[in-house]
């Protein structure tokens, strides 16, 4: 029932308690807020123990660029005075993090993709079964099937799948350095299998 409805029958804060389920100091609240301006009345900013470090740590995580941890920081902030928990510091030092990134995007910008351009494959394992995912980036149009193994011939096999059934073959299809797929890494720059790179030609 509603509370202003029952305290208005009943005329007492207990008695509405009662009916509505709730404590008597409730009611007085609700029905107080109602005969005032109908909004709460503004919640007081309660003061945390480490108000007197929160420069520091502001400065800290600015200089390293939000890189810094909280483990690194509680002793030069014990020394600025703060005595409170290692736990409650930590709370701080994440605040700071993210009202600074916040303000320092590091302007990654999305993919911008075109019709017919890009196909993204990966592997996944689901209760034990291999599934093969491929996305057409532009038209999101998926193309999902399982397998007993994640082998060269296996992926391979899919792919032509895939391109039969999208009814073409896009310009450029990345894969995130699939073990099948890797003959070796050289300078860090994946060196594709022959018979993929056979693949990929015809």
């Amino acid at each position: 029932m509603d509370i202003l409805a029952a305290y208005r029958q009943v005329g007492s804060y207990r008695g509405a308690a009662a009916i509505c389920g709730t404590t008597h100091k409730t009611v007085k609240r609700v029905v107080e807020r109602h005969e005032g301006s109908g909004a709460a009345p503004p919640r007081k900013e309660r003061a945390r123990n480490y108000d007197p470090v929160r420069e520091v740590v502001a400065e800290q995580v600015a200089r390293t660029h939000g890189r810094i941890s909280a483990k690194r920081l509680l002793p030069a902030a014990r020394t600025a005075g703060y005595e409170g928990s290692a736990r409650n510091f930590r709370r701080l030092v994440a605040a700071q993090k993210a009202l600074w990134r916040r303000g320092n995007h590091r302007g990654r910008r999305p993919a911008v993709w075109t019709p017919g351009d890009t196909l993204v494959i990966d592997w996944g394992v689901r209760d034990g079964l291999h599934v093969f995912c491929a996305v057409l980036a532009w038209s999101r149009f998926r193309f999902v099937r399982f397998a007993a193994d994640e082998k060269s011939a296996t992926t391979l096999g899919m792919l032509a799948e895939c391109f039969e059934v999208l009814g073409g073959v896009p310009a450029t299809v990345l894969a995130d350095r699939m073990d099948c797929l890797k003959a070796a890494v050289v300078a860090d720059v994946v060196v594709p299998t022959a018979d993929y790179v056979r693949f990929a030609t015809h």
